[in-house]
């Protein structure tokens, strides 16, 4: 049986939820493949062919970095630590594609390396840091595909540590965007170097800016990592907080630079203006009552059991439906903690979000004549939790 709530949590459910509906539909892009997710819901505001896979170009440092910030945040490696380059990378990616113009045999620390991939988008960075870490580029690329499969990122595989295009690399938008999630999310002390727009490595001022095109023009942007190949056309993995909520936006198959920076900016525009977070229950809170059957108490509290929060738009607020599902009434003996009903959200276009309710306290079995008196109780009166209350005066 589907129990309505009480008539007063009913209107407060209804005000606050219509004031996040999805309006994904009303939203395009020319980006060939986007995603756009709130990060404190992991809810997707917006998404075009995000599951697609496709060349990441440079996006794909982020795989590194994500690998190099594990290592230090586990100690297993130090920002001070100093690294040879070795002949052979520099023979490899002297002056290919973007470059730190590192030297053979420069000596670089780790923290060199990771602004020189994070700022300067180094190609032979990301390989000097890569056989550093592993002894070799090839058994990095398989520290690589390992990491990305134990994150959940189904839709890609690495060929090597840069993006530089090879055939079978490739990531999703969908799989961009979580490990944009994860590097912003899981390693708070490091992630800031993403939002430093310079950097300068001995004194070459040809390649000293970041190419983010958000930092600094879109407020609160404060990551991530830009992309570029003739194949894959321009892409952006961003990120940016304001007041405390996060948004990860991931767009590729843009046609400029020009083109990433409009379509980047106004997707996150998007965002903030038409959605918001709404915290709705703290786990362990009562919901409502359940009707016992057969118990030594008449009802039992439903508590939530987990936080309840969601991100939705402001535009479908009279197609929001809220209701709580159990079997009424709840059959004793109940113990604290059991499943005795869900919390459901029916969204448009979202489908439904569904959340426990567990019994929040013990309820004994009747015995005896207790029993039977119920029974005929119920045999003659039904049970009046089945019914939907009519609205309270406000």
């Amino acid at each position: 049986m589907q129990f309505k709530l009480k008539a007063t949590l009913t209107t407060l459910l209804l005000s606050v939820f219509a004031l996040t509906s999805p309006v994904a539909s009303q939203m395009s892009t020319p980006a060939e493949h986007a995603i756009l997710l709130d990060a404190s819901t992991n809810s997707v505001l917006f998404e075009k062919d995000p599951d697609a896979p496709f060349p990441p170009a440079s996006m794909s440092k982020l795989m590194t970095v994500y690998l190099a910030f594990e290592a230090i945040k586990n100690g297993t490696m130090r920002l001070e630590d100093e690294v040879v380059v070795s002949d052979q990378a520099w023979r490899d990616w002297n002056n290919r594609g973007s470059t730190m113009f590192l030297r053979a045999r420069d000596v670089v620390t780790v923290a060199d390396l990771l602004r020189g991939i994070i700022v300067l988008s180094g190609n032979d960075a990301c390989v000097v840091l890569a056989e550093h870490m592993a002894g070799s580029h090839d058994v990095f690329v398989e520290w690589l595909n390992a990491k990305a499969k134990e994150l959940g990122m189904t839709g890609s595989h690495f060929e090597n540590a840069n993006g530089w295009p090879e055939e079978g690399h490739v990531m999703t938008a969908r799989d961009l965007a979580t490990l944009s999630l994860h590097l912003a999310t899981d390693f708070p002390d490091l992630y800031p170097i993403f939002g430093e727009r310079e950097y300068l490595y001995k004194d070459f001022e040809r390649n000293k800016y970041n190419r983010n095109p958000l930092l600094g023009r879109f407020p609160g942007a404060d990551g991530l990592k830009t992309g570029h190949t003739e194949e894959a056309g321009y892409g952006l993995a961003a990120s940016a907080e304001r007041d405390g909520r996060r948004l990860v936006l991931v767009v590729a198959g843009l046609t400029s630079q020009n083109e990433r920076m409009r379509e980047s900016t106004r997707l996150m525009q998007y965002g903030y203006r038409n959605f918001d977070h709404y915290p709705l229950f703290r786990a362990g809170e009562t919901v409502d009552y359940a009707e016992v059957w057969l118990g030594q108490e008449a009802t039992v509290p439903m508590v939530i059991g987990q936080d309840v929060a969601i991100t939705m738009s402001r535009s479908q607020r009279a197609q929001m439906e809220v209701k709580i599902e159990y079997s009424n009434p709840a059959p004793a003996p109940i113990k604290k903690g059991d499943q005795i009903g869900e919390l459901v959200i029916e969204m448009p276009d979202r489908g439904a979000f569904r959340a426990p309710l567990l019994a929040g306290q013990d309820v004994a079995e009747v015995g005896g004549l207790g029993r039977i008196g119920a029974a005929f109780e119920y045999l003659l009166f039904g049970s009046s939790g089945s019914k939907t209350p009519e609205p309270q005066p406000q």
